[in-house]
């Protein structure tokens, strides 16, 4: 039924998109959508509105339609092979869909001329052809806002003027630092991405680059000005207005329950103290050591595999891989053995070293790490230590 929609939609779009855009009552304008609870649509969302009331056309083009049933979605997710595409619906449809999840959608109606509309829902046309509609969606670079920021861009009879420098980098702003801006409510979201993300995440960015969230391309719009071909200069925005209004409490509500840095200082002191009780009584506890180093290996795999063979431009390298890495779980079994026997593991010598590093040039490395990561770090550092100290006192 909603396919059948669309077509019709489509049928009707194309049978009166030439004659329509002659007229000055179209208006094409820029909605911006509230956050939402699920990863992918804590940053909002963008979208483009094409109104003709003459001939009863109200349209969304929307460029971030995509499938969770595409064959191998998350390997391809994780690879940086995602394919998003173009996608058109009614605004009702969009409309109610916002309401139901309880996001607000706000509209800034563009100051275009009825030549820069024509050449706007031209290219939206072009956009739209089967062979046009599917693109390689890039997080950062290539997205639901990108998009239709570069399109409108595009259809300007002159340029854009934005209100601040957009292309000199911006001491302080980041990839990581906006992430964090806008997942302070999921702080298991923010861990995720912190282990995923490398140094490149940490680099200064300049103004044009933060337009890949919805919410900064829209205060950017908010100040923008259309400069002709003559030097005329007037407002990009002509009016605003909330469109979708959430009452209560905001879909990106405070998260409940254990934080991870609640969680791994509480690991922290399960394995301090059980490592204490240990090395007093003598007794390897290699079980705790099976399972840290099988987890942290485990782990490692993931950011290898990341920082190898993803196309992500933000997970590599990353010194994350200091701390978990494979050699935890391909050396387990073999340190497993010296540790039960009570010998000294030289790969626990290693790991030592290596973590006693990383902890004390935590402040230097160029890579800000998530907070929940020191205790996780102490905990392999203290179990590699009790190794040390237990094979010490078998000798002695």
């Amino acid at each position: 039924m909603k396919q059948t929609v669309i077509l019709l939609l489509l049928v009707v779009l194309c049978a009166f998109g030439t004659r329509a855009q002659q007229t000055d009552s179209i208006r094409i304008s820029l909605l911006t959508c509230g956050a939402g609870n699920e990863i992918y649509s804590l940053f909002g969302h963008t979208a483009i509105r094409y109104e003709d009331p003459e001939h009863h056309i109200d349209a969304v083009f929307n460029y971030g339609m995509f499938s969770f049933n595409t064959p191998n979605f998350i390997l391809r997710f994780t690879l940086g092979e995602t394919d998003y595409q173009l996608g058109v619906n009614s605004y009702e449809h969009f409309a109610a869909e916002y309401a139901y999840l309880g996001r607000d959608v706000r509209q800034q109606v563009l100051n275009l001329t009825p030549q820069e509309k024509k050449r706007l829902f031209a290219l939206l046309e072009e956009n739209y052809r089967p062979e046009n509609r599917v693109y390689r969606y890039n997080f950062f670079y290539d997205n639901c806002a990108t998009r239709p920021r570069d399109i409108i861009e595009k259809a300007v009879d002159g340029s854009l003027l934005y209100s601040a420098d957009m292309d000199v980098p911006v001491e302080g702003l980041s990839f990581r630092q906006l992430l964090h801006q806008y997942t302070e409510s999921h702080s298991w979201a923010r861990f995720g991405m912190d282990l995923c993300m490398g140094v490149q995440a940490d680099r200064p960015i300049n103004r044009r680059e933060e337009m890949f969230v919805p919410f900064c391309l829209q205060g950017h719009f908010q100040n923008a000005c259309i400069i002709d071909r003559e030097g005329q200069q007037r407002p990009l925005v002509s009016e605003e207005a909330t469109l979708v209004p959430i009452e209560g409490e905001d879909a990106d509500g405070k998260s409940e329950g254990i934080t991870p840095l609640q969680a791994a200082s509480l690991l922290l002191t399960i394995v301090a103290a059980a490592t204490f009780f240990g090395v007093r009584k003598r007794k390897t506890l290699w079980g705790l050591d099976l399972l840290l180093f099988f987890c942290a290996g485990t782990a490692g795999c993931i950011l290898a595999f990341l920082a190898l063979f993803s196309q992500h431009p933000a997970v590599s390298p990353n010194y994350m891989l200091f701390v978990f890495h494979p050699l935890h779980l391909f050396a387990l079994p073999w340190m497993l053995k010296k540790v039960i026997n009570q010998k000294k593991s030289r790969y626990m010598v290693i790991n030592l070293a290596v973590l006693t590093l990383f902890i004390s040039l935590w402040a230097f490395i160029p890579q800000r790490f998530n907070f929940a990561v020191l205790p996780l770090a102490l905990c392999l550092f203290i179990r590699s230590a009790s190794n040390l100290i237990l094979a010490q006192k078998r000798n002695k």
